[in-house]
């Protein structure tokens, strides 16, 4: 995606209806020993500096759960679309872990410290609407029968930005994700 010049948009879905992303497999993530823990752990940080790093905008559309690993999936992307009955949390303290691929770091960034504290602190679940309320998601919209009403809206936002100068939204991209560590 990072090198082909047709994609000027990517929007993330899941085809798992009523689940954006529900985070790692815990039961498998049990079995591995500590030098395998920090592979994956690293790998994933990976993944979602990638994901973060693409030159196109990405929009992640939240139809359904959002926990743990997929919330910081949602993190990576640029913009957030999701339905009022999604529900998201870096839960990973009532597991007894921390959210390890960025959420500490992107989630701040989006709602502010003393919030994000407050969510990670508490492993506490939100839903679309409360997401939006705290500037998380860019947009919360009612769930349709098809299970797919943040996808769509997802799409008619990245219609919005297509007949935009494609050098100019990747350098505007840039320039704030830049902006963002100084």
């Amino acid at each position: 995606l990072r090198f082909d010049e047709q994609v000027r948009v990517v929007v993330f879905k899941s085809e798992v209806k009523g689940v954006f992303c529900a985070g790692a497999d815990l039961k498998e993530r049990a079995k591995m020993d500590d030098a395998e823990v920090g592979e994956f752990v690293r790998r994933l940080r990976n993944l979602m500096d990638e994901i973060a790093a693409l030159p196109v905008p990405t929009i992640a559309a939240i139809d359904g759960y959002a926990l743990g690993g997929g919330l910081e999936l949602a993190l990576a992307c640029d913009l957030r679309v999701a339905a009022s009955s999604a529900k998201m949390g870096l839960i990973e303290t009532t597991r007894g872990l921390l959210p390890g691929a960025g959420g500490t770091q992107r989630l701040p960034r989006c709602v502010g410290i003393g919030l994000a504290k407050e969510l990670i602190f508490t492993g506490r679940q939100i839903d679309g609407e409360q997401a939006f309320s705290m500037g998380l998601v860019n947009h919360s919209v009612p769930q349709n029968s098809e299970g797919d009403a943040a996808y769509q809206r997802a799409l008619s936002l990245a219609k919005e930005i297509l007949p935009q100068a494609p050098f100019a939204v990747k350098m505007g991209k840039l320039a704030i994700n830049k902006g963002m560590e100084v």
